[in-house]
């Protein structure tokens, strides 16, 4: 227990410093010329599944100056995917992905989900996780039933307890994601939801590093919102076109 502890207080100061840097937070001393705007800080990021969402993801980031571990239970069979990403990117097994990232991304397949959360508890334990999965009754069983049910953002925090979850990519087809990033004009609007304020800061600024608008939607319960089957799942809309769909009065 004191190596897990450990470890989620070296995360919580590791992402304090992270966002300090990006929101340029940082105070300059009293009477002190402004100083220069600091850099950026790249992210570690462990992807769990490599499919189509997760590997157009871990290209995205990589692009991004982010680095990224891909997993697999097989991870020798990603090496044309990380020899494709570049320098940024490497290989490696769930647990290595979910020890290596500051932020986890799990797109998997929704029944896989329960698992996961039982066989990473401990390296997951405090980390700021995006769960893109859905579920799918016909593929996924009972579990999807109930989790379509009571929302699949409550469903998710259930299997996966102890991090700091946001629902994120869901709502997105895998060739859309990869098509309309950093489109001109107007990018696409990406729903979020979470119950962690400094987590959905993060989530913004991947949302934007991946090329669209991040859309606070609000907690966890609210991800039932852009969920399967809702009116906005897989619609391409922008910021402004998701407020208005979803009732939300002002930019979050």
């Amino acid at each position: 227990m004191s190596g897990v502890t450990g470890h989620a207080r070296a995360l919580s100061a590791a992402a304090a410093v992270a966002l300090m840097a990006w929101t340029g937070a940082a105070a300059s001393a009293a009477g002190a010329a402004p100083a220069a705007a600091p850099a950026v800080a790249p992210l570690k990021i462990g992807i769990i599944g490599a499919g189509h969402i997760g590997g157009t993801l871990a290209s995205l980031w990589v692009k991004a100056g982010h680095e990224v571990l891909v997993s697999s239970r097989h991870p020798g069979q990603l090496e044309g995917l990380v020899r494709s990403l570049g320098p940024g990117a490497r290989a490696g097994t769930p647990r290595e992905a979910a020890l290596f990232g500051n932020v986890v991304l799990i797109s998997v397949p929704y029944g896989a989900l329960p698992q996961i959360g039982r066989d990473l508890k401990a390296e997951l334990s405090g980390k700021i996780v995006l769960d893109t999965g859905n579920p799918y009754p016909q593929r996924d069983g009972d579990m999807a039933v109930q989790a379509r049910r009571q929302g699949t953002g409550v469903s998710s925090a259930e299997f996966l307890p102890g991090v700091r979850l946001v629902r994120a990519f869901n709502a997105i087809n895998s060739g859309d994601l990869a098509s309309q990033a950093h489109r001109g004009g107007e990018r696409i609007a990406i729903p979020l939801a979470g119950d962690d304020s400094q987590a959905l800061e993060v989530a913004q600024r991947l949302v934007r590093d991946a090329g669209f608008e991040p859309v606070v939607v609000g907690p966890l319960a609210r991800a039932r919102e852009f969920d399967v089957g809702t009116a906005v799942y897989t619609r391409l809309m922008t910021a402004a076109q998701l407020r208005q769909a979803l009732g939300l009065k002002r930019a979050r």
